[in-house]
């Protein structure tokens, strides 16, 4: 998988950090800069650890599934880009009521923005990726966009990152149906 593949995802991942530092903005206006990068670091530390987890049981697996792995990669992908337009349109005001520096709250969203890096890190394994770089990039990126997210939140509205978060979901779903592709019209 190439380098550009893996940063779009990774753009397509950290959309629901993104999604949740913004709120994590909107609910701490005055929020300090190592706070933020508590959050940054938790959201990071999770989104890049869970493909690994994921590819892990994916590698053990795959011999079994070959046959049809790239449709399963591409479901996943297809599915979760789905799930995430869906809840970018549905209502996240309830997310503003929870205190984002609370660890409790902290690694509740961590962990929730982070099970679709699972799946990812999984579909990674069934296409024959090593998955350190991904892991990696994927933190990186969510790291970064974490930290934006917040800043943005403190300066504007919630209906911004819902848009992000329907650009995020198309990314991955292009990239589903592009493995798919790949597989069905180039591979022998």
């Amino acid at each position: 998988m190439e380098l550009v593949s893996i940063f779009l995802i990774a753009l397509g991942l950290s959309v629901d950090s993104f999604a949740a530092s913004v709120c994590s903005g909107l609910a701490i206006k005055d929020i300090k800069f190592l706070q933020a990068v508590k959050i940054a670091f938790f959201l990071a530390l999770f989104q890049g650890g869970m493909p690994i987890i994921g590819w892990f049981v994916g590698w053990e697996i795959h011999d079994l599934i070959q046959e049809f792995d790239h449709w399963i990669a591409f479901l996943l992908l297809a599915g979760l880009g789905s799930k995430m337009i869906y809840e970018s349109l549905t209502n996240h005001e309830e997310e503003q009521k929870f205190n984002p520096l609370k660890l409790s709250v902290l690694l509740g969203i961590s962990v929730a923005t982070s099970i679709d890096a699972l799946v990812i890190g999984f579909s990674m394994a069934l296409i024959d990726v090593i998955i350190w770089w991904p892991a990696i990039i994927i933190g990186i990126v969510t790291f970064i966009a974490s930290m934006l997210g917040m800043l943005l939140g403190k300066k504007i509205g919630s209906n911004a990152s819902k848009k992000f978060e329907v650009i995020g979901g198309a990314v991955l779903i292009l990239i589903g149906l592009r493995i798919l592709i790949e597989h069905l019209f180039f591979h022998s």
